[in-house]
């Protein structure tokens, strides 16, 4: 089934930002999935209105602007629900815990139509929220297919707005584990630059002091490996698309196991072989959601959740920390 929906961006004056044009910022704007084209469509078609007024693709934004798109999304219809492995931490009548497994996708999406998340929540209960969508029902956040660990879910639409009111209001704590590359000669640190969607690679996204939507992230240093890697402990005050994987990379220590930023087989290759035994270890990027605390939405208490590494990660991480060998 195919519903219109209409999102809003509201264009902020930043010395970052002023002087872009309409198509180019939206095409940048990590809340709106859509390619260049299609938006400069849009914008013709009079689906894209500037403070309610028609505009050219060209048309220079100035502070205070407000965008509004209406558009009819890609037709897609959530299947039935299946049985899908998942670890369910908590469950009241308004929201459910649950630690995610790596290689889980949350929701139904562009070549993942069956086996999600969602169609496992529904497996269990049938009565999520609607707020996010008819393929995405309950679902507050998210975490990359290939991230462990926790998620709340929201059963009705009043838990759901309160629990995005948290997240949008940064009043919730996320804490993660990430294994990375290198030895970090730091026991702490926060990087504060801004991210935005690769201009070119529109799968990706890139830290720039020029351009993008503030990202802070702070990290300490929990081990150092021998074989160069350190095991971090990562907080995110904001909640941007590949935000520590981008913010690391950026760093000079990309989580391992990191495709997308982070070194590929050519690397591996040319390491000595107690490092190359790591690599039979790592199938996907080392990043757990290890913390995750929030106001509960009926009570307004304040709950924390943890969840150890799941197994693939602390597999790796008993090698690194019996092998002794210095590179």
């Amino acid at each position: 089934m195919i519903e219109e929906r209409e999102k809003t961006v509201t264009f902020h004056h930043s010395s970052l930002e002023v002087d872009q044009r309409l198509d180019k910022f939206l095409s940048d704007h990590e809340d709106v999935d859509l390619s260049r084209a299609r938006i400069q469509s849009l914008i013709r078609d009079g689906a894209i209105t500037v403070n309610g007024d028609r505009k050219k693709p060209s048309y220079q934004l100035k502070p205070g602007d407000i965008i509004t798109i209406r558009y009819l999304p890609r037709e897609m219809v959530l299947g039935p629900s299946e049985e899908v492995e998942f670890e369910l931490l908590y469950e009241d009548d308004s929201i459910l815990v649950v630690n995610k497994p790596p290689g889980l996708v949350v929701h139904p999406s562009a070549g993942h139509n069956t086996g999600t998340l969602v169609h496992g929540l529904l497996h269990r209960c049938t009565n999520l929220s609607s707020l996010s969508g008819p393929i995405r029902p309950g679902i507050v956040h998210r975490l990359d297919k290939d991230t462990s660990g926790l998620l709340v879910v929201a059963k009705g639409d009043r838990a759901h707005r309160l629990l995005a009111d948290q997240f949008k209001n940064r009043e919730v704590t996320k804490r993660y584990v990430a294994l990375v590359h290198g030895c970090v000669g730091q026991e702490r640190g926060r990087i504060d630059l801004p991210i935005s969607r690769h201009p070119m690679r529109r799968t990706e996204m890139y830290a720039s002091v020029s351009r993008g939507r503030e990202a802070v992230t702070e990290w300490e240093a929990v081990s150092a490996f021998p074989l160069g890697f350190s095991l971090l402990r990562v907080s995110l005050h904001t909640g941007r698309t590949h935000q520590i994987r981008v913010h690391m990379a950026h760093m000079g220590y990309p989580v391992v196991g990191d495709i997308l930023y982070g070194y590929g087989k050519r690397w591996w290759k040319k390491q000595p072989t107690p490092v190359k035994k790591c690599q039979a270890l790592v199938k996907r990027q080392m990043l757990h959601a290890e913390l995750l605390g929030f106001r509960h939405p009926d009570s307004l208490k304040y709950i924390t959740f943890e969840a150890p590494p799941p197994a693939d990660m602390a597999s790796l991480l008993q090698y690194l920390t019996e092998n002794q060998y210095h590179k």
